[in-house]
């Protein structure tokens, strides 16, 4: 009887230390045109448990969104009480040539909510293409280093790092990463976890 409740209390002990991590982003998340176990979420916490790791990393990702989007969506995901939020967010904004102010305070405004509710976040930058011309390109990507600063959190320079730009990376669209571009977005991610679980 004595094993079986030590048992039990090891049990209980680990899921009440097991973290869920929200990564909420758009069609790069979601894994446009992959199957959900290719997307790098899914890769991601395989890589976490295969390390010993007690988590539950939740797709949130949802092909068309943009940071406008972003604090409606988290309030859905604040319901699985995530320890850690992912956020990717800002592609749409920037490939639609919407103004990076608007896409900082829809930002801002997400991790303000996620630190709010004792969220530890991460956040994903991106980056446009070549042919937004040059001063778009550089106050776009201003963006996530600047909120990087000002809110204390941790930055992934560029989620599409080895990956942007790279045919074989990336389905014939040249935009949306193939299964072995989530392959490479999953270990950039894993990188920028690293001390926080």
């Amino acid at each position: 009887m004595k094993i079986l409740l030590a048992f039990l209390f090891l049990v209980l002990g680990q899921l009440a230390h097991a973290k869920t991590i929200v990564i909420l982003g758009d069609s790069l998340t979601e894994g446009y045109q992959l199957a959900r176990e290719e997307a790098f979420p899914h890769l991601v916490e395989g890589k976490l448990k295969k390390a010993g790791k007690d988590v539950k990393v939740i797709n949130a990702g949802s092909s068309g969104a943009t940071s406008a989007s972003g604090l409606k969506r988290l309030d859905w995901y604040l319901k699985a009480k995530p320890e850690i939020l992912v956020l990717i967010l800002g592609a749409n904004d920037g490939l639609r040539g919407l103004k990076p102010l608007d896409t900082e305070k829809n930002l801002s405004s997400v991790i303000e909510k996620a630190q709010g509710q004792g969220i530890t976040v991460v956040l994903g930058g991106m980056q446009m293409p070549t042919n937004y011309g040059l001063e778009y390109r550089k106050e776009f990507a201003a963006i996530y280093p600047k909120l990087a600063s000002k809110y204390k959190i941790k930055l992934i320079p560029f989620i599409l790092e080895g990956v942007g730009g790279k045919p074989e990376m990336n389905l014939p669209d040249g935009i949306h990463p193939n299964a072995r571009g989530h392959l490479i977005m999953s270990e950039t991610v894993l990188k920028s976890l690293e001390g926080l679980l």
